[in-house]
C-alpha cells in the first residue's frame, strides 16, 4: 500500500489560508453584523477552516473511500446530536409555561 505523498508547497498553502482564516475570524468578532449574523459568519469560517484540517493535515483527501464513509458517518452522527441537543434547547420553555 503506497502513501501518496503531499508536497510542502501544499502544506503552507493550507497553513497560510488557516492563517487567513484566523485573520478573517478576529475582524469577524469586531464587526456587527445585522440579525444573527455574527454567529453564522462565525460558524461557516470555522467549518471552512475545518474542513482544511480534515482533509489536508489529517490526509483524508488522499484515503482511501472507506475513510471518506468513516467520516461522513460521523458528520452524520453529530449532526443527529445536534439536532437532539436543538431540539432540548428549543422546547425548555414548554415546561416552565405548564405549571
Amino acid at each position: 500500500m503506497s502513501e501518496h505523498i503531499v508536497s510542502v508547497r501544499v502544506y503552507i498553502t493550507i497553513f497560510l489560508a488557516l492563517l487567513v482564516g484566523t485573520a478573517l475570524t478576529v475582524a469577524a468578532a469586531f464587526f456587527d453584523f445585522p440579525w444573527r449574523l455574527n454567529t453564522i459568519v462565525a460558524l461557516t469560517i470555522a467549518v471552512a477552516k475545518a474542513t482544511l484540517v480534515v482533509l489536508y493535515f489529517m490526509h483524508v483527501r488522499y484515503s482511501a473511500r472507506l475513510v471518506w464513509v468513516i467520516v461522513a458517518s460521523a458528520l452524520f452522527w453529530m449532526g443527529i446530536l445536534f439536532a437532539f441537543t436543538f431540539s432540548d434547547y428549543f422546547t425548555r420553555h414548554w415546561l416552565s409555561t405548564g405549571y
